[in-house]
């Protein structure tokens, strides 16, 4: 078996090495920096397993993958390899394509390895052809970012790193744990926008990240108590409780929000 690790992240390349060093049916395993890299090694030899990063510069593992697809030569078993694990990862993880999560362990790698190796060729065509739209849509959330003008300087914010968005007249107040940022916009606007990356309304001047949230608490009132990390308590409106369905994709032994 010749197997080529793909990675932009030295730390990353060594971890895969060391997991896969104690096996003995691997023949060949070479690492490669960068997707443009490994693709003149691809062409030059022969691969039967890619362990392919997900998100990298210039040529990302979702564009490698899709050129090779491409090609009229047998496709190598990929096993993704990626550290984003909100949304896309559901997405694709019932399309039985192998994928590995970071931080990663020594039996998830050998497992992943197992399952691909024994993959045949139109399998692998197959599955690569069904999975590479919902990494598309990893890669496009993972890089997505938000531009707010402060102080005569532009400063991109992640917004999965955004806690909270409150409205605050006609500014929308983001807060992160380490500062908040004032953007002139109205609340409906971001909250249409920002809506595909968890957040949701829970007040008629409240967003919540999703991914925050640790626990809701109903009040006799009808009205619900949401507390995020860190600890603040956020009181969710009668109107905007069937929102909080969105927070988790399963529920059980509950009856609420109905």
């Amino acid at each position: 078996m010749r197997v080529l690790i793909v990675d932009d992240e030295p730390l990353a390349r060594s971890a895969l090495e060391q997991a896969l060093c104690g096996r003995n049916d691997i023949e060949t395993l070479d690492s490669a920096k960068d997707a443009i890299q490994a693709l003149e090694m691809i062409q030059k030899g022969k691969y039967d397993v890619l362990l392919l990063d997900v998100g990298m510069p210039e040529l990302s593992g979702i564009d490698l993958a899709d050129r090779l697809n491409k090609r009229n030569q047998p496709i190598p078993s990929i096993i993704f390899v990626t550290a984003h694990s909100q949304h896309a990862i559901a997405a694709f993880e019932n399309h039985a394509v192998d994928y590995v999560l970071k931080p990663f362990s020594s039996d998830r790698i050998n497992d992943a390895l197992n399952v691909a190796f024994r993959r045949t060729e139109n399998d692998r065509a197959a599955r690569l052809i069904k999975v590479l739209p919902h990494l598309e849509t990893l890669l496009a959330k993972s890089s997505f970012k938000v531009a707010i003008k402060a102080k005569g300087r532009i400063i991109f914010i992640d917004p999965t790193e955004v806690a909270l968005i409150r409205a605050e007249g006609n500014y929308v107040l983001l807060e992160k744990r380490s500062g908040s940022y004032l953007l002139r916009e109205s609340l409906s606007i971001v909250a249409e926008k920002l809506k595909p990356y968890g957040f949701i309304r829970i007040h008629r001047s409240v967003l919540v990240n999703a991914s925050f949230v640790e626990e809701i608490q109903p009040w006799a009132t009808g009205d619900y108590v949401l507390r995020i990390k860190g600890g603040q308590e956020l009181t969710v409106s009668r109107m905007y409780k069937n929102n909080l369905r969105s927070i988790a994709q399963l529920w059980f032994g509950t009856g609420v929000f109905s």
